[in-house]
């Protein structure tokens, strides 16, 4: 059996877990999700408990059996919590600035960037040069930020450009540093 697919889940107050001819729907108090369950595995759901349960034990099982347990665990703390991912901007005249649905970026292009939202993805802008996301799917929320970060990814040099808060940049000292 797969460590993490043996760990219960714990459902929180308030969520509701509903499973319909193999699509679960999670409900809480930030929205509903739904995912459709591998016919490898089986969803034992109880009061405050879920766990999940190969149908046959082999190697694709076990495996489907962790990747459905974490995926599961993701929508219940996407609706009960929510998820959050901040994103930094470096660089002289680099800044953001949230308009309804979309970001505005100037990057040091000849143009700035307007990037839409998708649907579920909030953002918050702060001080111009911090970016917060949040959502509830988290699969949306992370590639949401990594489409973000991809319009200007840091450069190892002087460290300009979109990266993730908690991220370290590896500095290369440059021509100078070769003498």
């Amino acid at each position: 059996m797969s460590r993490v697919g043996k760990k219960p889940i714990p459902v929180p107050e308030g969520t509701t877990i509903r499973l319909d001819d193999r699509l679960l729907t999670v409900k809480g108090k930030n929205g509903t999700l739904t995912q459709e369950i591998h016919s490898a595995v089986n969803l034992k759901i109880e009061k405050d408990l879920i766990t999940v349960e190969t149908v046959i034990d082999n190697r694709i099982s076990r495996a489907l059996q962790g990747l459905t347990r974490s995926l599961v665990n993701n929508m219940v703390v996407g609706v009960s919590k929510g998820f959050e991912r901040v994103l930094e901007i470096n660089g002289i005249g680099y800044r953001a600035e949230a308009k309804g649905k979309s970001i505005l970026f100037n990057l040091g292009y000849s143009h700035p960037i307007d990037f839409p939202l998708p649907e579920g993805v909030t953002a918050k802008v702060e001080k111009n040069n911090i970016i917060k996301l949040a959502g509830i799917d988290k699969q949306v929320l992370g590639q949401t930020a990594a489409s973000i970060r991809a319009l200007r990814p840091p450069e190892p040099y002087k460290g300009k450009g979109i990266k993730y808060a908690e991220e370290h940049i590896q500095r290369k000292a440059g021509k100078t540093g070769t003498k």
